[in-house]
C-alpha cells in the first residue's frame, strides 16, 4: 500500500530570504498533525536549505518522537564528493547531524550525469552497501532525474540497489526528457521499490492555468486542483508519494488528498492530457524550484525564486498585472543577493539543474523582462 512521505525540502522559513531560518515551531505541528494522521516516513538530504535540514529533522522528529516511530530516508551528496576519503566523515556527519544510529532509507542523491565524477570515480555503491552490513542502513538506493535508459543501465549493473527516487507526476508522464513512466516501468523491471517525489511539479500542478482548470471544475465541481495530481500518483505501484508542503495548512491539504486519492477513471486521465497540453503551453521555464543551482551561484542569485517570478508573470501578462514584476523590484533591493543580469555565465548551475535548464540564457530574459522592459533599470 503507498504511503504518503513527508519530504523537507522546503520547510516554512522564518525570513524567506534565508535558507537556514527555518521555522522549527511550525515544522514541529506540521511533524504532529503527519504522525497524527498514521504516517511516519521523513526525507530529507545533507544540502536541503543549505545544510539546515537534517539537523531541523533531528529538533523536529528524532528530539520529539521514539526511534521506533519513524523511517528516516537521507542521501550522500554526490555533488561534493572526489575521493574515497570523504565518504566516511560526511557519513558520520549526517548521522549526527539527524541525531540517529542508522537511517531507514539511504541513497546515492541526483545519479545522473552531473554527478558521474562521483558515481564513477569513487566506489559509493561498495560504501553504501558496506554501511548497510554494519547496519548503519536498513535500505539502500538511489535517486535520479535521469531518463529511463540511464536508469536502466544504472540498475542492470548494480542490483544491490533495493529503490529508486523518481520525480513522477501526470505533467511529466510521457515528457520526453523526464520520462517518468517509462522510468517507473524500468524500476519495477528490475523489483526495485519506487518512492515518488515532485508530485505537485514544486508546486506548478497546485496552481494550474485557468484554462486547465475550468476544464478539471466541469467535470468534478467538488475536487481541488491539487487532488487530481494527488490522485495519479497515490494510485501508481509505488510504496511512498513525497509531498513537499511549505506550511500546515498544505501539508494538512496533502494528508487530506491523499486519503481520498480514488483513483482515475479514463475519462479523467483524457481531461489530464488535455490539462498537461495548457500546461506545457503556458510554462516558459520548467523549474521544479529545486534549489540546487543556487548553491553553487557565486553571484547569489536566488534563480529558484527569480524563475517563478519570471513563470508567473509570463502567465499573466496578458492581463497587464504587473504583481511579480513588483516582487522582483523588491527582491532586487535586498542586501546580499544578486540579480538576474548578474549573471556571469560561468554555467555551473546548468551542470547542478536537474529539468537541463540553460540558465544563464533563461536569466539573460529574466533580465529583460524585469529589469528593461517593466522598470528600465539595467544592472
Amino acid at each position: 500500500m503507498t504511503k504518503l512521505g513527508m519530504g523537507m525540502m522546503r520547510l516554512p522559513l522564518l525570513d524567506e530570504n534565508d535558507q537556514t531560518s527555518i521555522d522549527i515551531e511550525q515544522v514541529n505541528k506540521m511533524v504532529d498533525a503527519y504522525m497524527d494522521a498514521g504516517f511516519n516516513y521523513f526525507d530529507t538530504a545533507f544540502v536541503y536549505h543549505e545544510g539546515a535540514g537534517e539537523p531541523a529533522f533531528k529538533k523536529t522528529v528524532v528530539d520529539r518522537y521514539p526511534r521506533d516511530s519513524f523511517k528516516i530516508a537521507t542521501k550522500l551528496p554526490l555533488f561534493v564528493i572526489t575521493e574515497e576519503s570523504q565518504l566516511e566523515p560526511l557519513f558520520a556527519q549526517q548521522l549526527e547531524n539527524c541525531g540517529v544510529d542508522y537511517f531507514d532509507y539511504y541513497m546515492l542523491h541526483n545519479v545522473s550525469g552531473f554527478t558521474e565524477t562521483a558515481w564513477k570515480n569513487v566506489d559509493l555503491y561498495s560504501f553504501i552497501e558496506n554501511k548497510k552490513k554494519e547496519g548503519k542502513i536498513k535500505h539502500i538506493g538511489l535517486s535520479t532525474h535521469g531518463d529511463a535508459e540511464f536508469l536502466e543501465e544504472i540498475l542492470f549493473e548494480h542490483p544491490e540497489l533495493e529503490f529508486v527516487l523518481l520525480q513522477i507526476n501526470y505533467l511529466d508522464w510521457e515528457d520526453e526528457n523526464i520520462e517518468a513512466k517509462k522510468c517507473l516501468d524500468v524500476a519495477k523491471k528490475y523489483g526495485k521499490q519506487v518512492m515518488i517525489m515532485e508530485p505537485y511539479k514544486g508546486g506548478f500542478l497546485a496552481d494550474v492555468p485557468e484554462d486547465a482548470e475550468k476544464l478539471m471544475k466541469q467535470h468534478n465541481p467538488d475536487r481541488s486542483v491539487v487532488s487530481w495530481a494527488m490522485r495519479f500518483v497515490a494510485n501508481l505501484d509505488a510504496c511512498v508519494v513525497l509531498t513537499g508542503a511549505s506550511n500546515l495548512e498544505q501539508l494538512e491539504n496533502n494528508i487530506e488528498e491523499f486519503k481520498n486519492a480514488d483513483p482515475l477513471d479514463d475519462k479523467e486521465l483524457e481531461i489530464l492530457d488535455e490539462v498537461s497540453e495548457i500546461i506545457n503551453s503556458n510554462i516558459t521555464v520548467d523549474c521544479t524550484k529545486c534549489r540546487y543551482c543556487v548553491e553553487s551561484c557565486s553571484e547569489e542569485i536566488d534563480i529558484a525564486r527569480l524563475f517563478d517570478l519570471y513563470n508567473k508573470h509570463k502567465m499573466l501578462e496578458n492581463d497587464d498585472w504587473t504583481q511579480f514584476g513588483n516582487a522582483y523590484l523588491n527582491y532586487s533591493k535586498l542586501d546580499g543577493v544578486g540579480i538576474a543580469s548578474d549573471c556571469i555565465e560561468c554555467e555551473l548551475c546548468i551542470e547542478e539543474c536537474p529539468q537541463s535548464i540553460n540558465i544563464p540564457e533563461v536569466l539573460k530574459d529574466v533580465a529583460k523582462t524585469f529589469e528593461t522592459e517593466i522598470y528600465g533599470f539595467e544592472n
